[in-house]
């Protein structure tokens, strides 16, 4: 990292929090409802990706009909309650607000729909600690991946790509912000598939706050050659 980092961007689910037994429940309900048992696990391996996308691999459903009742159920169960069931990983509380005080600007860019993204926000009181917050139906129509997604909230928040870094606990988090030649750091503590590290990215977190350490380290290296 030789340019002045400025902005760092979160994934979500797996990154920030552990939202995996809420959403396995509310799928379990879903697949229950329509009378369909798993075609695979309902493991921590299934969080990541869109809802839709998710909903077929489980059920084996590929009408669009049937997904989409699927989808509304799901949202049914998630929306009004099972939010609330996320749970935090351990020391990212304090990463975000060391992160926020040593004057980096926090975004999130999810795959999660926006409505549950702010719910969630807002449960945890973490509504005033970022500035851009990207879902994956945050336009219409919705991203197409999460490539599209960090691209639109850098050029929409003028972020140089440079100057800013993506913190992410899949594969898919690592591809996108290569996309788009940001930065990557590697949240070892997520959800994280066998590929995550095969990629470029500046380091393997194992926790939290290594990732504060290694920011705010760089942003005192930063000061110290003088880089503004």
């Amino acid at each position: 990292m030789h340019n002045k980092i400025t902005d760092v961007i979160f994934d979500l689910d797996g990154t920030l929090i552990d939202s995996a037994p809420s959403i396995l429940t509310c799928f379990a309900a879903t697949l229950a409802a329509q009378g369909i048992e798993p075609t695979v696990p309902l493991t921590e391996a299934l969080i990541g990706p869109p809802l839709r996308e998710t909903l077929s691999k489980l059920s084996g459903v590929r009408d669009e009909v049937q997904l989409a009742t699927m989808s509304e159920d799901f949202k049914q169960h998630y929306d009004v309650s099972g939010y609330k069931a996320t749970m935090v990983f351990p020391g990212v509380d304090g990463m975000l607000n060391d992160l926020r005080d040593a004057g980096f600007r926090l975004h999130i860019a999810t795959n999660k729909r926006l409505r549950p993204t702010r719910l969630i926000l807002e449960h945890l009181s973490w509504v005033g600690l970022f500035g851009a917050v990207y879902a994956s139906d945050s336009r219409t129509p919705s991203f197409g991946s999460k490539s599209e997604m960090l691209s639109e909230l850098i050029k929409s928040e003028g972020i140089s790509p440079v100057q800013a870094i993506y913190v992410g606990d899949r594969s898919d988090d690592r591809n996108a912000a290569t996309d788009n030649a940001l930065g990557f750091i590697a949240a070892m503590w997520g959800y994280r598939d066998a590929d995550l590290i095969n990629g470029d990215h500046i380091a393997d977190a194992s926790d939290a706050k290594t990732v504060c350490r290694i920011l705010v380290d760089h942003v005192k290296n930063n000061e110290r050659m003088g880089v503004r």
